[in-house]
């Protein structure tokens, strides 16, 4: 049987295909999934991307036939060609290798450099090619690299990357290996002019280059169930003596772990690539908050008359909307990232990016669930130091792109166990204190439940914190302090100690830790969001009126919480 991703020529262009970024191929003879085994026309699969439209099993294409595929229309403009390979180490049967690696792809080296555009947002652009000698990386795989970032960086473009690749060449011995180490350069030379790079790592990504460019990217996507890793599984299993899992180095298994922030389908690379690009363009927000209306908030507001133990198991109640919620009525155009890129994707803090109103923002919450399953998938919102350290490294991500930070605030307190202090939850929070405090873009934390001591504290470094009608924020729950300080367990004990924490919204707004009471309406929830909106811009705009003192401020606004000298 022929594999599809070996065949060489088969392809010719079609006008409308073109249009949409795909390629007809010249027959129309059937070929087999070699998944889930089923045969459908090569001109089908052409037009799906290279993807089977029975259980999307991406087969593995050339880098000009992605470009045709994902690209717009002749907008893909080449360079760098002029660097041609040699042998540094005349080593033998090199000269043998390039030759059919030349003749198998049609190219003279292992990677396409050049300009291109996805929907008219335009970037600098790498694409490796798997039929050169498996797209590993010698010296002028790694010059034409370095070249495109730092071409990248005088022209201010982002970069977009798509990774296919064994490693680096043997053949060329340690000036290989050096390419790791130059081509990391030239991305962070790159990055701290503010370029955006964006990797798409596709089937295989390992070796070298996974241990380089490949995982820098700002934003790291991958095709779905493409191998990715270091070390080779055989080698790993020799090395061990251990079975490795079916799905190790797979796409998901690196989700999973904290290493990928998405997963997409090649059918949706396109759109979502273009979305990326368009939203980290969009740096200036003057013009997306000229119409943002401060709202000065009531001296009295219409308060129920919960006691403040009532409060808290208000904040606790399983009906109230969670973070998820919130996030998928007030922000659009959205994309979820995961992960720390060190240990896991923690699912109680989720985040990304999105829109508010005509502004590119990030958003971050705490996650407790909506059914029993998401709860325990979320540790009933108590995160691990993971989710703090990836909450970190998305305001990191934020305060680049300039872009403001939401945060929303539902946990009983960080996790407690083992597995969270072996793993250094309080060196999390502590960090995420310390860099929140100094970073340059506006931060506003919403408690829309139960604000848990160190826990919420750990996303709560703001420049403005609004808290809801029934939310609640405490050193500690009712029931542990009436079991430390009073040394009682019943609910009255617990009940007698929230009143005395003074926890409710209103003693926030009254000790400064809180500027807003956001009422609650969950019968109207999509209208109370909207409010939520405007009042968030409305905030945005007055804090970039002195947007060179955004961190000064916030300092100075922890620096006055709980002075002798205010509150004498």
């Amino acid at each position: 049987m022929i594999r599809l991703h070996n065949i060489v020529g088969l392809f010719r262009k079609s006008k409308n295909d073109l249009e949409e970024g795909g390629i007809t191929p010249i027959v129309d003879e059937k070929m087999r999934c070699p998944v889930c085994k089923s045969f459908e026309t090569k001109r089908n699969i052409a037009k799906n991307k290279m993807v089977c439209p029975s259980c999307g099993h991406h087969f593995r294409i050339g880098a000009r036939t992605r470009v045709k595929a994902l690209c717009d229309k002749g907008s893909f403009q080449e360079f760098l060609t002029e660097l041609s390979t040699n042998d540094p180490l005349d080593f033998p049967g090199y000269d043998v290798k390039l030759e059919s690696g030349k003749m198998g792809s049609g190219e003279e080296e292992a990677v396409l450099c050049g300009r291109a555009s996805f929907k008219g947002q335009e970037c600098a652009i790498f694409v490796m090619e798997p039929q050169f000698m498996m797209g590993s990386m010698g010296s002028v795989v790694g010059e034409r690299l370095a070249r495109l970032f730092e071409y990248a960086a005088k022209e201010k473009l982002p970069v977009v990357g798509f990774t296919c690749s064994g490693g680096a060449r043997m053949q060329e011995g340690i000036l290989s290996l050096m390419q790791m180490a130059k081509v990391s350069g030239a991305v962070d030379y790159h990055s701290k002019r503010g370029g955006l790079y964006i990797t798409v790592l596709t089937d295989p990504t390992t070796g070298g280059v996974s241990a380089s460019f490949a995982m820098l990217g700002d934003i790291i996507l991958s095709e779905p169930n493409a191998t990715i890793g270091f070390a080779g599984r055989r080698v790993i299993e020799q090395t061990t003596k251990k079975k490795l899992p079916d799905d190790f180095q797979k796409a998901e298994f690196l989700l999973e772990h904290g290493f990928v922030d998405a997963i997409v389908p090649r059918t949706e690379l396109r759109k979502t690539i273009s979305k990326l690009l368009r939203q980290h363009k969009m740096k200036e927000h003057g013009i997306a908050l000229e119409d943002a209306v401060f709202r000065q908030e009531a001296k009295q507001l219409k308060i129920n008359e919960l006691s403040p133990y009532e409060r808290v198991l208000t904040a606790r109640s399983q009906e109230r909307p969670t973070a998820r919620a919130y996030i998928e009525n007030m922000f659009t155009d959205r994309t979820e990232f995961h992960g720390d890129r060190k240990f896991a994707d923690d699912q109680a803090v989720i985040g990304g990016m999105g829109m508010l109103g005509e502004m590119p923002v990030t958003f971050i919450g705490i996650e407790r669930g909506r059914n029993l399953e998401e709860r325990i998938q979320c540790n009933f919102g108590s995160p691990m130091p993971e989710g703090y350290r990836k909450a970190l490294r998305l305001m990191k991500q934020a305060e680049k792109f300039q872009r403001p930070i939401i945060c929303l605030v539902d946990t009983a307190g960080a996790f407690c166990g083992e597995e969270a202090e072996e793993r250094g939850q309080g060196q999390a929070i502590a960090d995420n204190l310390m860099k929140m405090m100094a970073i340059t873009t506006p931060i506003i934390t919403i408690v829309i439940g139960e604000g848990g001591s160190g826990g919420a504290l750990g996303l709560s470094v703001a420049n403005c914190v609004y808290m809801l009608e029934n939310s609640v924020f405490s050193v500690i729950s009712p029931e542990g302090c009436a079991s430390i300080l009073l040394g009682e367990s019943s609910k009255e004990a617990a009940a007698e100690a929230a009143k005395c924490l003074c926890i409710t919204a209103e003693d926030m707004k009254r000790f400064g830790v809180a500027e807003r009471i956001i009422p609650e309406d969950f019968w109207y929830f999509e209208e109370m969001c909207n409010q939520l909106k405007e009042t968030l811009r409305g905030d945005f705009k007055e804090i970039y009126k002195d947007a060179p003192r955004i961190s000064e401020k916030r300092y100075e606004r922890f620096r006055r919480l709980g002075s002798w000298n205010e509150n004498k």
